[in-house]
């Protein structure tokens, strides 16, 4: 498969700015876009997304575009990387600009807040014309795939031409991609693990240690398991990079902002004193309300995501939260 010429991407937070410095490492043409103008003119002056990546070098390839028009005219590839809250907006916003020969991916992770709907489920209510789409997911932090360390990760899409395609983009001597057709497994892994690694945060900020971190980390899988079956996902794509091994980064890794967010919280922080700490978008904070909406429609049973749900907007504390759930009912584990 021929590696594409030229990619766009929206969203230059760390995210966005270290998948395109990876397409752009491979000397595909590489337009990134940002809401804020004036800090695309400061990253096209330093040549460096000086927020979030200070310390990576924009490759020759990659420039900063404001236009959005300009954009979709660079290239047939759309890579949307916009916290979950905006990505409904960012595909309106694209909409006039696009037509049937583009090709639309994304890398956000998470679900719409007021309708818990999944990602792909707004590009198919909101961009009729784009019948070739797919998302990008797996155990990736930004920081390490700019610095060019060994990576995985998964591309599902609708076809296989644009799996393989997209695959071919990514792929180089330290950077690994698999292909799949499972969009809601992949979708489903990347949510629902950002609020599981909340949990496992508060487990850690509270002291409690090892023990409790991997029984939630495993009876967090199960909760993945469960709606991904009701959701008609494949399980071995929830056991791949895009489920258990995104789960398991994002729960046991200080680089996760959801990890981050559970630690302050277990350590006595609010909510919105923590995410100010944060200083960036932490998607589990937004995706745990969704997700409940989700399970209570599959009729699927998610105690630690109901848990953080909780804490975060019923003002239960994290002490209290943990006795609830280890005080439930015995039942077999499976």
């Amino acid at each position: 498969m021929s590696r594409p010429e030229h990619f766009s991407v929206y969203g230059a937070g760390s995210w966005g700015t270290a998948l395109a410095i990876q397409l752009s490492r491979n000397g595909i043409s590489t337009r990134l876009w940002g809401h804020r103008s004036d800090r695309l003119d400061c990253y096209s002056r330093e040549r460096k997304n000086t927020d979030y990546l200070p310390d990576a070098d924009f490759p020759a390839s990659l420039h900063c575009e404001k236009d959005l028009s300009e954009l979709t005219q660079h290239s047939q590839y759309q890579l949307v990387v916009v916290p979950s809250h905006g990505f409904r907006d960012l595909l309106l916003a694209l909409k006039p600009h696009l037509n049937t020969k583009h090709k639309l991916l994304w890398a956000t992770k998470g679900l719409e807040l007021n309708s818990g709907k999944l990602l792909h489920q707004l590009v198919e209510e909101t961009l009729p014309q784009i019948t070739n789409y797919g998302l990008v997911s797996g155990p990736t932090f930004a920081a390490e795939v700019a610095k060019g360390l060994p990576t995985a990760m998964t591309v599902a899409a609708t076809s296989l031409s644009l799996a393989e395609e997209t695959a071919a983009a990514f792929q180089s001597d330290k950077y690994r991609v698999y292909t799949s057709d499972d969009i809601v497994g992949v979708e489903l892994g990347g949510a629902v693990k950002n609020v599981l690694a909340i949990a496992a945060g508060i487990a850690d900020g509270l002291g409690f240690g090892a023990n409790a971190r991997t029984a939630l980390i495993t009876r967090g899988f199960a909760e993945i398991i469960r709606l991904g079956q009701a959701m008609g996902a494949k399980s071995e794509t929830l056991m791949g990079l895009s489920g258990i091994g995104d789960l398991i980064l994002t729960c046991t890794d200080d680089q996760s902002r959801n990890r981050q967010l559970g630690l302050a919280l277990g350590a006595g922080k609010t909510l919105s004193q923590a995410v100010e700490d944060i200083g960036q978008a932490v998607e589990g904070a937004k995706t745990s309300q969704s997700i409940n909406q989700l399970a209570q429609r599959a009729g699927v049973e998610m105690p630690i995501c109901f848990a953080v749900h909780q804490i975060l907007y019923e003002n239960l504390s994290p002490n209290d939260a943990v006795e609830a759930l280890i005080s439930r009912r015995t039942k077999s584990e499976f």
